[in-house]
C-alpha cells in the first residue's frame, strides 16, 4: 500500500492491533487539523506521529489557524512554509450587522426578530456549544420556525438527513457548531447568524464567508454581550451596534419552506437514476418539471425536493405508479 487515509482513531486502532506499520512513511498529511482538535484528537495525533520517522515531509491543512494549530505545527514540522489561500468571497458582498443581546432570552428574541425580518430561504445559525445548538433549534421549532440542528451528538443518518433537507430548502434554518458545519456547501446561502460570537477572528471570517458567494449578496448578523467587547475588538472592524427590528414582526405568520423533501426507499442498488424519478413525477397526472428540485440518489434510497404546494400530488404519483417497473415506498422526510 502506498497511501493510507484514515481518521486518527481508526489509524490508532490499527497501530494497536499491529495491522499497520508506519516505519517507512515519507509524507504525513494532517487535513482539517482544526476540526480534529475540536473533536479531541490531539493526544491521538501525537501518539501516531511518534511512530512516524522524523525524516519526513509534513503537510498541515486547516480552515483556521488558532494558537493550538500553531503549536502543533511548531512541534511536528521543521521550518515550515505557510501558504494562505485567498478568501473565496468578496467581503464587500457581505453586509455585516452587530446586535447587543446579553441574556439567553434576549438572544433568542433577537434571533427570532432577525429571521422574521429577513425571511431567508436558507439561514445558518452558529452556536459555540452542542448544548446551545440543540436548545436554540428546539426553541425555534417551538416558535414555529422550520429549523433543525447539526452537532457532534447526532448519528450520521440524522446529520445527513438534516443537511439534505437544508440543501433542498425544505427547512429554512440550520443551527450548527463550527465542527458540524464542515463540509456543508450551500451555493446560495442567504444569511449567517452568529448566535454566539466566535472565539477566534479567523473562525468569524470563515463563518460569514459561507454567504455572499459567487458574486451574490449576503447578510451576516452577530449577537454579542457586553462582556464580549474584546471579541468584537479582535475582529478589527469599525463596528456600530445596530437596532433590532420591531417586536410587531413576530405577529406575522412565519414563512413556510417552498420545497418539501420526499424519501424513496430505492436507490442505486435498485438501478434508480435521477431521470427515472423525474419521469415518474412528471408522467400522466404528475407535476410540472419546474416544480422538482434537487435529487440525491444513494445506495438504497433517494431524496427528491418537490414544491410544497404539490407534495400531496407527488406522493400519490410515486405511490400509485412504478419506477423502473417496480413499486417503491415514498414518504415525506420529517
Amino acid at each position: 500500500t502506498h497511501i493510507v487515509v484514515g481518521t486518527p482513531g481508526r489509524i490508532e486502532e490499527h497501530l494497536r492491533k499491529g495491522t499497520l506499520k508506519l516505519d517507512h512513511i515519507t509524507t504525513l498529511v494532517l487535513d482539517e487539523a482544526d476540526r480534529m482538535l475540536d473533536m479531541g484528537f490531539q493526544d491521538t495525533i501525537d501518539e501516531i506521529i511518534e511512530k512516524i520517522p522524523a525524516n519526513r515531509q509534513t503537510l498541515l491543512f486547516s480552515a483556521t489557524f488558532p494558537d493550538e494549530i500553531a503549536s502543533i505545527a511548531e512541534r511536528v514540522m521543521q521550518s515550515p512554509t505557510m501558504v494562505e489561500a485567498p478568501s473565496t468571497h468578496e467581503e464587500s458582498t457581505i453586509k455585516q450587522y452587530f446586535y447587543e443581546a446579553n441574556s439567553a432570552d434576549e438572544r433568542m428574541m433577537a434571533l427570532r426578530l432577525l429571521l422574521a425580518k429577513h425571511k431567508p430561504d436558507s439561514a445558518l445559525v452558529f452556536c459555540n456549544t452542542k448544548i446551545d445548538t440543540q436548545d436554540v433549534a428546539d426553541e425555534l421549532i417551538y416558535y414555529g420556525f422550520y429549523a433543525l440542528s447539526i452537532h457532534g451528538d447526532l448519528d450520521q443518518r440524522e446529520r445527513d438527513q438534516a443537511l439534505i433537507r437544508f440543501s433542498n430548502k425544505s427547512i429554512s434554518v440550520l443551527v450548527a457548531t463550527d465542527v458540524a458545519a464542515r463540509g456543508l456547501d450551500i451555493d446560495s446561502l442567504d444569511m449567517v447568524i452568529n448566535f454566539n460570537i466566535a472565539h477566534d477572528p479567523e473562525v468569524h471570517v470563515h463563518r460569514i464567508g459561507r454567504t455572499g458567494r459567487a458574486g451574490r449578496s449576503g447578510i451576516a448578523c452577530t449577537l454579542y454581550g457586553d462582556r464580549e467587547t474584546h471579541k468584537l475588538n479582535a475582529l478589527e472592524l469599525d463596528i456600530t451596534p445596530d437596532s433590532l427590528p420591531s417586536d410587531s414582526l413576530l405577529d406575522k405568520p412565519i414563512r413556510k419552506p417552498t420545497m418539501t423533501t420526499l424519501k424513496i426507499d430505492g436507490g442505486k442498488k435498485q438501478k434508480l437514476r435521477p431521470g427515472d424519478i423525474v419521469g415518474g413525477l412528471t408522467g400522466k397526472g404528475g407535476i410540472p418539471g419546474d416544480k422538482i428540485g434537487k435529487i440525491i440518489v444513494a445506495s438504497n434510497w433517494s431524496y427528491v425536493a418537490v414544491s410544497s404546494e404539490l407534495v400531496k400530488q407527488a406522493l400519490k404519483k410515486i405511490s400509485n405508479d412504478k419506477l423502473k417497473g417496480r413499486s417503491f415506498r415514498v414518504r415525506i422526510l420529517s
